[in-house]
């Protein structure tokens, strides 16, 4: 299966270049949390209304919003990360400075890593040794991330929800005529989470029966949606924890949808589910899987993304997945007997869309 693997470019660094790389990464999380502060306080925009003359750390300090001393520490950082610069002892706003003050994919990941990964990625280690999400013990007493999403506290709840919508949503107006291209009847949902994906297929398709497979919290909130938008009555909910390799998945499916949802679970939980969504499959029934593939990417700066989220499913979400390669997934769908029809690329910011059927 060709792939759009664009490999990042090799070394051409000196010793002396290599070196200082290094020590970016010693100090990213500083530089992390000092770039965020002067975003969420206000400092990179008052700068950025001063323009292209900037301003003095006596100038803010003037204004009573920060002190001098909180000012200096911070910015020194922001100069030394590019994202802004100085002039004559004023500071600019730099490129990178505009992108994390007007770039919403780039806030989003800020706010994702901030108030969901930080603290929990201390205990990286121990989750990668035990193959379980350690870390997610900072937000509450879960077995993964998901039994407790509609439980998180605040900000970790918004910046999860606005992580994952924002990477999703702006795919779906592309797939819905994939997804209705076989004019299914009985359309099955996994992974349904808060019923975005259903009420948009529902909207698109007067005809079309939706069924939600997901555990029962997301299905709640869910139902709520759907009872808002008035499309209860065409859809049907099944509360399942597909963890538990027993259990079924309802029959005689025209379509089986799964969007960002196998990268949630190991290779021998997406396996079994595979095993299960086969069976489920009615006569000439398909499979649509829309997922974010690292190696399927255009350009590095989205490889790089998603294979940097990868942590996040080993220390919160569920100890054993990952943002994975999409031979992982045609190999594991062979396996249970489906194979790849199409995969279409570009899809959104960085999904791709693989269909399957019975081989």
């Amino acid at each position: 299966m060709s792939t759009l693997n664009k490999k990042f470019s090799p070394s051409r660094q000196s010793a002396f270049e290599a070196r200082f790389e290094a020590q970016k990464i010693a100090f990213a999380p500083v530089v992390f949390q000092c770039v965020r502060f002067a975003w969420k306080r206000g400092m990179l925009q008052a700068i950025a209304d001063a323009g292209d003359t900037g301003l003095s750390v006596d100038q803010m300090a003037a204004t009573g919003r920060w002190t001098a001393y909180a000012l200096k520490l911070v910015l020194e950082t922001c100069l030394s990360a590019g994202v802004v610069y100085l002039d004559e002892g004023r500071y600019v706003l730099d490129k990178a400075g505009f992108v994390i003050l007007t770039d919403p994919i780039t806030q989003v990941n800020i706010d994702f890593n901030h108030d969901v990964c930080y603290q929990a990625l201390f205990s990286l280690e121990e989750s990668l040794d035990q193959e379980k999400p350690v870390g997610l013990k900072v937000f509450g007493d879960w077995p993964t991330v998901y039994e407790g999403l509609s439980r998180l506290p605040e900000a970790a709840r918004t910046s999860w929800f606005a992580f994952d919508h924002y990477y999703s949503d702006t795919s779906f107006p592309d797939i819905l005529p994939d997804v209705f291209a076989t004019s299914p009847r009985r359309l099955m949902d996994i992974g349904a989470n808060t019923g975005k994906f259903t009420l948009a297929a529902l909207a698109a398709n007067e005809r079309v029966a939706l069924h939600l497979v997901d555990l029962p919290g997301q299905l709640a909130v869910a139902e709520k949606n759907l009872e808002a938008a008035g499309l209860r009555e065409r859809a049907s909910l099944h509360p399942t924890n597909l963890l538990d390799f027993e259990a079924p998945l309802p029959g005689d499916m025209d379509l089986i949808w799964m969007s960002q949802f196998l990268s949630c679970f190991s290779e021998e939980a997406i396996a079994s589910i595979f095993r299960r969504v086969a069976d489920a499959l009615g006569p000439r029934g398909q499979v649509l899987v829309l997922d974010t593939f690292w190696d399927r990417q255009r350009y590095d700066i989205a490889a790089y993304c998603l294979i940097n989220t990868s942590p996040y499913f080993t220390a919160v979400a569920s100890g054993n997945s990952k943002v994975y390669e999409s031979a992982d997934y045609v190999r594991l769908a062979e396996a249970a007997g489906l194979k790849l029809v199409t995969t279409r690329d570009n899809i959104g910011y960085c999904h791709s869309l693989l269909r399957f059927e019975k081989a």
